[in-house]
């Protein structure tokens, strides 16, 4: 019995190391973070900008694989369904937490398929217009509005842009014409072509064509103004007090995702978000970086969740 007992122990520490050892030997390939929206839309650009970073940090390829649909709800299914072991991640947006109460049944679970790994940053959004809309103001396009009609782009039903103009139009009291695409790039495409009047987008893809005249800003959906564009009012104080619409990205990976990967990718993250050659790429494109622990995210979720409940509820929209 001493002899077998004695075996045992002996080789406890080798099982032990054999089970720890992926943990310790991660990432020896490449690693795949899918972003559920189109290439160009804010997510994505999010996405690429801490990609690049990661590659650097982990020493392994870090690729975006864009795949768009369902206002991101595609994108997380596959990584719902990927193997849990660190080298399938996903950028979420905040669609991620209005999708549970937009659609009747969704190719995963939310709450139990997938886990929090960080919070990446927060950005406000943009009301654009085509050139050719003569509205110099909010309160101009309010009343261009109540005149003729006029169509928006978003990126999907249930989309950041659909929820962010609805709540727009309702507080205006308006009626604007939603066209849906695949993906917050695509709308832009038309907005800055013209087929569709105005866009409500997310500052980080938005303000290039801002900046350069293609599209002409007319306010920012927070209650206070942008440090990356401090000349724009806001859609409060200019037209509509109380309005308040604001995006977040997230980052997370398969639920059953050992530990010390998940918590390897937690740390790198938090570490790319502090240095300052990210931090004011992201400030550039009007993001606040965050970099939060997985259980305030967690946490964070939840919130948003119920939040967003009530307004889908209210609003009494729903896709199919």
């Amino acid at each position: 019995m001493r002899a077998v007992l004695a075996s045992m122990l002996l080789l406890l520490p080798l099982t032990c190391d054999a089970q720890g050892m992926p943990a310790r030997d991660y990432p020896n390939k490449p690693i795949r973070i899918v972003v559920g929206q189109a290439p160009g839309g804010a997510t994505d650009i999010v996405a690429r900008s801490l990609a690049v970073k990661l590659t650097e940090a982990l020493g392994q390829s870090v690729v975006i694989d864009n795949r768009s649909g369902a206002a991101g709800s595609i994108g997380s299914a596959i990584v719902a369904k990927s193997a849990p072991d660190g080298y399938t991640a996903l950028i979420v947006s905040s669609t991620y937490t209005i999708n549970p109460s937009l659609y009747r049944k969704l190719p995963f679970d939310p709450v139990k398929d997938l886990q929090p790994v960080t919070l990446i940053a927060s950005s406000p959004f943009l009301l654009m217009v085509h050139p050719s809309i003569p509205a110099k103001t909010t309160k101009e396009l309010i009343a261009l509005a109540k005149t003729k009609p006029l169509i928006y782009g978003s990126g999907g039903i249930g989309s950041s842009g659909h929820l962010a103009a609805e709540l727009f139009s309702r507080m205006a009291g308006v009626e604007l014409t939603h066209v849906p695409y695949k993906g917050a790039g695509p709308a832009l495409i038309d907005t800055l072509g013209g087929q569709v009047n105005l866009i409500l987008s997310s500052i980080v893809s938005g303000m290039p064509f801002a900046k350069s005249g293609k599209l002409r800003a007319l306010a920012i959906t927070t209650r206070a103004r942008s440090s990356a564009m401090p000349d724009l009012p806001t859609i409060a104080e200019s037209a509509l007090p109380g309005y308040d619409f604001s995006s977040w990205y997230g980052l997370m990976v398969p639920t059953g995702t050992p530990p010390q990967i998940a918590g390897r990718l937690y740390t790198e993250t938090a570490k790319a978000l502090r240095t300052p050659d990210l931090q004011q790429r992201l400030s550039n494109e009007g993001c606040e970086p965050v970099g939060n622990t997985p259980a305030q995210f967690a946490a964070y979720i939840t919130l948003e969740m119920a939040r967003w409940a009530k307004v889908v509820k209210a609003s009494g929209m729903q896709a199919e």
